[in-house]
């Protein structure tokens, strides 16, 4: 029988308890099996972040939609109009609900517990403005706006609209002035919340009535009552 060496004994000992080694193609084939449960699981993250996000974000835009239909409705429910029924006859005017929706909202307030029934034009500017009621703090205001037409300046304000001054009103604070000129620079004291629409000659009527040199009308003219309305 032949003897095994004793250095081929140990080159085969050493084989068996060697580790075996994976070939490249495990290594990479393992490799991207990994790499494809992490893509998966990055996805399945964006789309549920996502889903979610849009959730929340259609959520608000529902929300944001009730809220606007909700104001909208409720503008949609005030007056459009207000007929000024005067000594002279009826102004009708139409009110900017939109644009002044403050000073529109004050005024409907003001008609319904018949705050200008009875007011009187207390200034007749011809060719400028006419004024009902006694604002505080106007003093010689009317004629500080005639001096200051005859200044070059921007026309802001067209003819016929209706305006109350600026600044916080009391009980008694809250004026009309219908104005029967373009004003020049006028949004500096003046919030215009509407314009006449019907009754142009009643306004003019008014502005050709005598007047002391304080612009006040030597005959008493004034507003009998005010009729607001949805339509005309």
């Amino acid at each position: 029988m032949a003897r095994i060496k004793p250095q081929a004994l140990l080159q085969q000992s050493k084989r068996k308890k060697g580790p075996s080694r994976l070939s490249a193609a495990t290594i990479i084939f393992y490799s991207l099996i990994l790499l494809l449960v992490g893509f998966f699981l990055l996805a399945t993250y964006r789309h549920w972040s996502n889903r979610s996000r849009l959730q929340s974000e259609s959520h608000m835009t529902v929300s944001d939609e009730g809220e606007n239909s909700f104001v909208d409705s409720k503008k949609s429910e005030l007056p459009g109009y207000a007929v000024l029924n005067t000594s002279k006859g009826s102004i009708i005017v139409e009110l900017y609900k939109e644009s002044a929706p403050e000073a529109v909202d004050e005024f409907i307030d003001l008609c319904q517990k018949g705050h200008f029934k009875g007011m009187l034009f207390q200034r007749v500017i011809k060719h400028y403005v006419i004024q009902a009621g006694e604002g505080e703090g106007q003093g010689t205001g009317a004629a500080d706006w005639n001096l200051r037409g005859k200044q070059p300046a921007s026309m802001k304000h067209e003819a016929f609209m209706l305006g109350t001054s600026k600044g916080k009103h009391t009980n008694k604070g809250f004026d009309l002035f219908i104005t029967t000129a373009p004003i020049p620079d006028l949004n500096e004291k003046l919030i215009v919340f509407g314009q006449v629409v019907k009754g142009e000659d009643v306004v003019q009527e008014i502005e050709e009535v005598d007047t002391d040199e304080h612009y006040t009308p030597k005959i008493s003219i004034g507003i009998l009552d005010v009729t607001l309305k949805q339509k005309i």
